[in-house]
């Protein structure tokens, strides 16, 4: 344990601001996550999105628009009568992908029976998220990292 890991666990009591609860806020609900698998699973289109997802359209309406002022989706306009959009990826949406890989990988292994998907990558084998250091090459793991206060 560095002295940067006692500080942060010695921290006075209230809510610690991080990085994770602001990505939960705008991703945090069960329809926003679902709602981007299908458009990486190539699904674009409004009424597909809630077939797929089983949202209401309401609460389905809510989430894009919501994933859309974050700046991780983009509406994209197909139909001008009556006036119909697709929705895809902006860059924040595409880096985001490995992290929901990650959490289909975990789903994989521990929240469910028999894993419903064979994620292949392009090269024909099956993908496995690896967590290394981009430095050294190392695991990643709870046991390697610490935290620290960021630096103005």
């Amino acid at each position: 344990m560095t002295d940067s890991d006692v500080r942060l666990a010695d921290a006075p009591l209230g809510v610690r601001p991080c990085s994770l609860a602001a990505a939960l806020d705008v991703l945090g609900e069960r329809w926003s996550l679902l709602a981007l698998r299908e458009i990486g699973y190539g699904v674009h289109r409004f009424a597909r999105i809630a077939g797929y997802t089983g949202a209401s359209r309401d609460i389905l309406a809510d989430r894009l628009r919501k994933l859309e002022a974050a700046g991780i989706i983009e509406r994209r306009q197909y139909s001008e009568h009556p006036p119909r959009y697709e929705y895809h990826f902006t860059e924040a949406g595409r880096e985001l992908f490995p992290a929901m890989l990650a959490l289909s990988q975990w789903g994989d292994k521990w929240a469910v029976d028999t894993p419903f998907l064979t994620r292949r990558h392009s090269c024909g084998e099956p993908v496995q998220v690896d967590h290394l250091c981009h430095h050294c090459g190392q695991p990643v793991t709870h046991d390697t990292v610490h935290a620290e206060p960021a630096r103005a």
